[in-house]
């Protein structure tokens, strides 16, 4: 059965919707978290700027570095990247419920000089060739409706000697097709590919592979972690949006890492733009 793309206005839609719920649940960042095992305590929101980190210093991010976050969700990440690193950070966005309220962290932290949102698709980027040092997809990727052609608008924007940090999901060895099947139907993705994969489409759009860790155990293998954090919101999220949508909230986490524990793993990754 052929897969239904899922374009910009769709994407961006869902985004608006779902961007108060995220907020309230992770503090600004729409991407999973990392925990070193099942006794590491450390809260929701910390675990997912681990990984914030840990792409940051994959493509070494450097103090005035122009860098450009290609599907920046609620905004925290390019604010952690900017005051951990010096980066001056552009992140875009389809949804415009996440700029504005990305915008409005940026202001409220003294940050709206050196980090700034747009509306913006990355499939058709507003900015010059060679505008950016380097590049953050964070879970932005399996979204695109045409990925070939986001890979080479992020690398038409990407100076020469620039890096690509991709943090995405990829498909384990033990997945079944029927198994990735269900995934993509749970979560409206366009593209889930193995790490292979995802090699194979960056060499293809012209850049090098630097740099690979898979880490889908201390990610996707934390499920419970996630409950466990969805629980401790659980009074705001009833508050604001009644019973009926922290229920949906806690069932739909369920069975999302229900689905993807041990089928679905996840990367973070470095790729080059060849200085010639």
């Amino acid at each position: 059965m052929a897969k239904t793309v899922i374009g910009p206005d769709e994407m961006g839609r869902r985004y608006d919707e779902s961007a108060s719920m995220t907020n309230l649940l992770n503090e600004g960042q729409v991407h999973l978290s990392y925990w070193y095992g099942e006794e590491d305590t450390t809260p929701l929101r910390e675990a997912s700027r681990r990984i914030t980190r840990k792409v940051a210093d994959a493509i070494n991010l450097r103090p005035g570095d122009r860098v450009l976050d290609a599907g920046c969700g609620l905004g925290l990440p390019a604010l952690d990247v900017a005051e951990t690193t010096g980066a001056q950070v552009t992140g875009v966005t389809v949804s415009q419920a996440e700029v504005d309220a990305a915008t409005a962290r940026a202001a409220a932290a003294g940050m709206q000089e050196q980090v700034r949102y747009q509306r913006a698709d990355y499939m058709a980027l507003p900015f010059a060739d060679a505008s950016f040092d380097a590049v953050l997809a964070m879970e932005s990727l399996i979204h695109a409706p045409d990925l070939e052609r986001v890979l080479r608008e992020l690398h038409r924007v990407l100076r020469p000697g620039g890096r690509v940090g991709l943090v995405d999901y990829t498909v384990a060895s033990e997945a079944s097709a029927r198994e990735v099947e269900e995934f993509f139907a749970a979560l409206g993705l366009n593209n889930l590919l193995t790490l292979p994969g995802w090699i194979e489409k960056f060499t293809a759009a012209g850049f090098v592979v630097e740099e690979y860790t898979e880490c889908g155990p201390r990610v996707f293998g934390m499920g419970p972690k996630y409950i466990e954090a969805a629980r401790g919101v659980r009074d705001s999220v009833v508050d604001r949006f009644g019973s009926e949508a922290y229920e949906g909230l806690e069932g739909g986490l369920s069975g999302f890492f229900e689905i993807s524990a041990n089928r679905i793993g996840y990367t973070i990754a470095a790729f080059g733009k060849p200085r010639s």
